[in-house]
């Protein structure tokens, strides 16, 4: 009998192993976060993770009400002045919300600044009640839309982001979305900025912490449920790059737009040192490339051959650390192929980019060069991991990405 109970309960200890093993795994194969930016320009993805995962977008989902809202009033079939009744369903809707009481009346003008800044879910229900007739219409709707916008991978089911099992997109779809909401509607976009507005004696305040913390930023949107975590798409703007940034799954308000900071200021190097190289590339022909080949000292991290290829930016860089030994394989032929690397980031301090590049490595394999650049007269120095084949500098990437690493595959 007690060999019986033994071998029972050695068989439920399997079995609950077995199922928390499956459980791990399932969360591995989907991870909650996600997250994507984009240069608005180029269309260049400068960070991806998970981009393509299925999430549920809660209040993001916005963006695509005000999207059908705005291109209603351009089509004019609605004006800023139009008045939308409020029906027994749309007041029914649960916070956030601006208390609409159903008979009410709601302007279009008061609409846009209540689901930007409130997020309102009784005024989303409003305006998917005045443009579909009835919510579950607009919600076919809003997915055609998706459609011909190309956000392939999005369904929805109402106009609110509250909970439902089949509204589901990708942190791309919703970088898709902001930037057609912002070259489409452009006349439309400073109320994305909206920090708060005034309804009916209320005082309502905006809950994107981005706008106002964040230098450069100037929209979109935030959003959260228990199913989804914390979301935000923002736009920012520095110089003369913009960038939309989407990130999908934070555990709190805070990590979330710390974790956004941290995109934002990395995409940005990234995307003017990409638009250094083009202007470097227009700007030589051939004749003074091989004058400056003769005349510029050949980095110990590069051969002389790949001096030009990686760096149109070689103009204005400078070897910091490097290893001898890799230099001198390379010249002497050795590894010919490994001319790719990964690049972690640009940092002020060069301790910084030394560390961060060394973190690295407890991951992928890679020898640590750190280099000096100049970007828009800011010294800067560049972490990177080179001596990589090109599928092993995906890979890498990828892997880093995994462990919450940001970094782009370069020549090296």
């Amino acid at each position: 009998m007690f060999a019986m109970k033994g071998a029972r309960r050695e068989g439920f200890f399997a079995l609950a192993v077995l199922l928390l093993l499956f459980l791990v795994s399932q969360v591995q194969a989907n991870p909650r976060h996600a997250s994507i930016v984009i240069d608005v320009d180029t269309a260049q993805v400068l960070h991806e993770s998970h981009a393509d995962a299925s999430r549920y977008p809660a209040s993001l989902t916005k963006m695509m009400t005000l999207y059908m809202l705005f291109e209603a009033v351009e089509k004019r079939k609605m004006s800023l002045d139009t008045s939308m009744r409020v029906s027994t369903h749309a007041a029914s809707m649960p916070p956030t919300n601006i208390r609409l009481r159903s008979g009410d009346v709601l302007s279009v003008r008061d609409a846009i600044p209540a689901l930007i800044v409130r997020s309102a879910n009784d005024v989303a229900a409003v305006v998917a009640e005045a443009l579909g007739g009835t919510e579950a219409n607009f919600g076919r709707m809003m997915t055609d839309k998706a459609r011909k916008l190309g956000m392939h991978s999005t369904i929805f089911r109402n106009a609110s982001g509250l909970p439902h099992s089949e509204q589901r997109t990708t942190a791309r779809d919703m970088a898709i979305l902001s930037t057609r909401l912002m070259k489409d509607f452009p006349q439309y976009y400073h109320y994305f900025s909206t920090q708060s507005f005034r309804y009916k004696g209320i005082t309502y305040h905006s809950h994107n912490r981005m706008v106002r913390n964040i230098p450069g930023v100037d929209g979109l949107k935030t959003g959260f449920i228990r199913a989804s975590g914390f979301n935000v798409a923002t736009s920012a703007k520095r110089g003369n790059r913009r960038v939309i940034g989407v990130v999908m799954g934070g555990q709190s308000a805070t990590s979330r737009d710390q974790h956004m900071a941290q995109l934002l200021d990395r995409s940005f190097t990234q995307s003017v040192m990409a638009k250094s190289a083009r202007n470097v590339s227009n700007m030589v022909d051939a004749r003074s490339v091989v004058a400056m080949r003769a005349s510029m000292p050949t980095p110990l991290s590069q051969p002389a051959s790949s001096q030009v290829r990686t760096l149109e930016p070689a103009m204005m860089q400078r070897p910091v650390q490097a290893k001898a030994t890799v230099a001198s394989q390379r010249a002497a032929g050795v590894d010919s192929n490994n001319k790719w690397g990964i690049q972690i980031g640009s940092y002020q301090a060069y301790k910084r980019a030394q560390a961060q590049a060394q973190a690295a490595t407890r991951w992928v394999a890679g020898e640590v060069v750190v280099t000096e650049v100049e970007v828009s007269n800011r010294k800067l120095y560049r972490a990177q991991l080179v001596g990589l084949q090109r599928n092993e500098a995906h890979t890498a990437c990828q892997s880093l990405v995994r462990q919450g690493i940001g970094c782009l595959v370069v020549r090296s």
